[in-house]
């Protein structure tokens, strides 16, 4: 199974400058668990926020999510794969780099996500179509 085969691709930015109250509120509307993070004045990713770094580094410790920026939590760097990859590869990646998710690229552009859930998800799709061994 390839990358791109379980991918999710609704992605979305947020400026490292943000405060944390504006990526809560954005993480809510569009219904997601992470944000990409970019420089104020660059095009490159700078890292990633998600929800657990929102709750375990800000709001656990009582920051002021008003005025706590986006990159005082953010890690760094975003771990990228290529779209065509196997997704054991992937797995290897998040397993030796200790993360819940990876970016999906396709040459120099972000184009997906996936996380271990979309992982779990695909295998028990597929083992349910009789696809998978027991």
């Amino acid at each position: 199974m390839k990358v791109e085969d379980i991918m999710i691709k609704k992605i979305e930015f947020v400026n490292e400058d943000a405060s944390l109250y504006d990526a809560i509120e954005k993480m809510i509307d569009k219904r997601l668990r992470s944000l990409l993070v970019k420089p104020r004045n660059a095009a490159d990713v700078y890292g990633v926020v998600t929800a657990r770094d929102i709750v375990f580094k800000a709001i656990s410790r009582n920051l002021d999510l008003n005025n706590t920026k986006v990159s005082e939590i953010a890690n760094k760097p975003v771990v990228c794969v290529n779209k065509a990859m196997d997704v054991e590869h992937a797995v290897n990646l998040m397993r030796n780099f200790n993360i819940a998710r990876v970016f999906v690229c396709d040459g120099m552009d972000i184009v997906g996500i996936i996380s271990l859930l979309d992982v779990m998800n695909a295998h028990l799709i597929k083992r349910a179509r009789g696809n998978y061994g027991a």
